[in-house]
């Protein structure tokens, strides 16, 4: 898989390794997010020691991390073949001589790997860290994918509280980040793509950017082993704690039921944990018109990776079928049904467009979200805010259809958009996958060319 981006964050990580003598830092994220593969990029051209933990006894894992330092500083100082590591203690202070000269970046991925073997390694490194501090260049970048034991390392009551120079947590990419990864398609199928996979870069890399939409959904989804359908059962499975409803509560959303009460009744239970660790997962979202104070009673919690989305919404339906080894009839039914499910992913990447363009729209934009009345009604895909006041200075509308009349469109969101109050001048913005045709003067016109281009 081809590293693409990662622009931004390699240019934190840059930032936190020309400070001097930086404290440790560290990077989370979900898993697949590329983590792993950003940090080895960031290493790649400095002198470095990269450790993978994998749930290791305390012994094996140092073992292992002996051979990784022998293998990469190759010193006098120790025989590392003969005579590894026989604590935590004793390979820092191995690493923290060889760094005495010159920067030494020391990488422990899937950290949370190595506590569960090892639950004083926290301390180990405090200490480590206030006894060496000022006396060796090593930098220490802690990372992992366990989300809950990753903010815990950071929260009060925790040994390295207050150790860090940088924390930062790696995100999915963004729909313009995510074309990236698909160069050898036209915008309109990285629409598809990334609104059936999202912006996990393992996930876009498993779409063959020289077949077809049916092939890739047939490779993808159409037996019971095929990439969509076991990530689907992962993630359920792997976000999961003892007590947790992580599988319900997304089943729940999935089949509509959107509302805090509606989630509680489905399930049989309080989902607010639940929710709580879904959002800080960037797998729930909590959405309420972009206009209404923080604490709306419009809110409703909607599914954000879109890989999830589909896998539950739209192969859930058919996934005994498919185990059963209905897959090629099926997929007829799958891909009859794409539009209706492709319309939410296309509306977040064309709010997202907005967000990269908010200068250019308004100075002062502070807001870019969805809005509806109570009840649902007259939903408008897109509202800016700007200024102190929050006033609404464009309205947007996203379709999901390769040609849109903009000016129908327009006449529409006007209607729409009265119902927001006395706006003054109001800027229209309409969103089609190929074509926006008769939009009238003024009018943002939007196409996947702009938002995957």
């Amino acid at each position: 898989m081809a590293f693409v981006n990662r622009r931004m964050e390699l240019a934190e990580l840059e930032r936190w390794w020309q400070r001097d003598r930086p404290r440790p830092a560290l990077v989370w994220g979900r898993r697949r997010v590329g983590k792993t593969a950003l940090l080895q990029r960031f290493a790649s051209d400095r002198r470095s020691v990269f450790h993978l933990g994998s749930g290791r006894t305390e012994a094996g894992e140092l073992a292992q991390l002996s051979r990784k330092v022998a293998s990469a500083l190759p010193s006098t100082l120790r025989d590392l073949a003969t005579s590894p590591f026989r604590s935590w203690e004793e390979a820092f202070e191995h690493l923290a001589q060889q760094a005495r000269q010159e920067p030494l970046l020391l990488v422990l991925d899937e950290f949370p790997e190595m506590m569960a073997k090892s639950p004083e390694l926290p301390g180990v490194l405090r200490a480590f860290l206030d006894l060496s501090a000022g006396q060796t260049q090593l930098r220490i970048l802690l990372c992992g994918s366990a989300m809950r034991t990753m903010r815990a390392i950071q929260e009060e009551w925790a040994p390295l509280y207050g150790r860090f120079d940088l924390a930062l947590q790696v995100h999915p990419f963004r729909p313009h980040e995510a074309a990236e990864m698909l160069p050898g398609l036209p915008p309109a199928e990285r629409a598809i793509a990334y609104g059936l996979l999202g912006g996990m870069p393992l996930y876009l890399s498993w779409w063959d950017q020289l077949a077809t939409v049916d092939d890739n959904l047939a490779a993808l989804a159409g037996t019971s082993s095929a990439p969509i359908l076991l990530e689907g059962d992962l993630v359920l499975a792997t976000e999961s704690r003892e007590g947790d409803q992580v599988a319900d509560v997304l089943r729940a959303i999935a089949e509509g039921r959107t509302k805090h009460q509606e989630i509680a009744d489905a399930i049989g239970t309080d989902p607010s944990r639940t929710l709580r660790d879904l959002q800080e997962l960037r797998l729930v979202e909590r959405l309420q018109p972009v206009t209404e104070a923080a604490r709306s009673r419009r809110r409703i919690y909607r599914i954000t990776d879109n890989l999830v989305a589909f896998y539950l919404g739209v192969l859930g339906r058919y996934r005994d079928e498919i185990n059963r080894g209905l897959g090629p009839t099926i997929l007829g039914a799958v891909r009859a049904g794409l539009d209706d499910h492709l319309g939410r992913p296309w509306a977040d990447a064309f709010r997202e467009h907005l967000r990269r363009r908010a200068a250019e729209i308004h100075a002062e934009t502070v807001a870019v979200g969805p809005w509806w009345r109570l009840g649902g009604q007259d939903e408008i895909d897109a509202v800016v805010l700007a200024g102190r006041d929050r006033r609404p200075v464009l309205v947007g509308e996203a379709k999901w259809a390769r040609t849109v009349n903009g000016g129908r469109e327009v006449a529409r969101l006007a209607a729409k958009a009265a119902a927001l109050g006395d706006v003054g001048d109001l800027r229209f913005a309409v969103c089609a996958r190929d074509q926006v045709t008769d939009a009238p003067p003024g009018t943002l016109v939007v196409t996947a060319g702009d938002v995957f281009g």
